[in-house]
């Protein structure tokens, strides 16, 4: 794949910490749920630094967005969360990936099989390109999300993520906040661990599809925590960011 070109044209916040990016590409072919682009940026002395962001936006929308979480010590996700405006250029390639993507089922019978899907922090991002996606074709498949964030506030799509669950009787929405809560809430803060995983996925009678992103110790126990529960590991997939 070779590199395009990209206007910003839109810019949204999501947190104190992260925006999405409206891109428009010429000749964008679209993509499909759970895919990435990679973004280069190049400075006035001709240095480039390239990083990979999951793709937010639904797959029929056939807009690309790209939601963008800041690493204080980073060399582009500062510059694009707290700099980059409407109108600026930047290069794009993709979309990659085909291994971490949901297609919509497009025959109801039989069932289609269940998607367990379990994000930590900005890992939410590709698994909201499924429900978005879930939600604009009407698919009858079982939805669970299980979003692990430190605080409401840093929770990214939480507000979309409730009306959502509200209008689509095939989404469950589960929520483990890991250092502050919402003011009406059951249980004090706490990091996730086995028992609460799951508790709140499917049953591996179920046989579900399971999708797993965030940071690698996160989606390395989360994995474990399934498996050892009876999940088949050939049913889950994973993606993980950072080092």
């Amino acid at each position: 794949m070779s590199w395009a070109p990209a206007r910003v044209v839109s810019v949204r916040r999501e947190t104190s910490e992260s925006r999405t990016i409206g891109l428009d590409i010429e000749g964008w072919p679209g993509h499909v749920a759970g895919q990435h682009v990679d973004v280069r940026l190049t400075a006035d002395d001709g240095y480039t630094a390239v990083r990979s962001y999951s793709i937010s936006s639904s797959a029929p929308s056939g807009r690309l967005e790209i939601t963008v979480d800041r690493l204080d010590d980073g060399e582009v996700s500062p510059y694009l969360v707290d700099e980059l405006s409407a109108g600026d250029r930047i290069e794009i390639r993709g979309p990659s990936g085909g291994w971490f993507v949901w297609r919509p089922e497009t025959d109801p019978v039989p069932p289609p099989r269940a998607l367990q899907l379990i994000g930590g922090g900005s890992g939410i991002v590709p698994l909201m390109s499924m429900i978005r996606t879930h939600a604009e074709t009407a698919s009858v498949t079982p939805f669970r999300l299980l979003y692990s964030v430190r605080s409401p506030a840093l929770a990214l799509y939480r507000e979309e993520l409730l009306l959502l669950e509200r209008d689509d009787d095939a989404l469950e929405v589960a929520w483990a906040y890991s250092r502050e809560t919402p003011e009406v809430w059951s249980a004090p803060p706490a990091r996730l661990d086995r028992d609460r995983t799951v508790a709140a996925a499917f049953p591996p009678s179920i046989g579900a599809e399971v999708y797993v992103c965030g940071a690698s110790p996160f989606v390395e126990s989360v994995t474990q925590w399934l498996v050892e529960a009876g999940h088949l590991a050939d049913h889950i997939k994973t993606e993980r960011y950072g080092g």
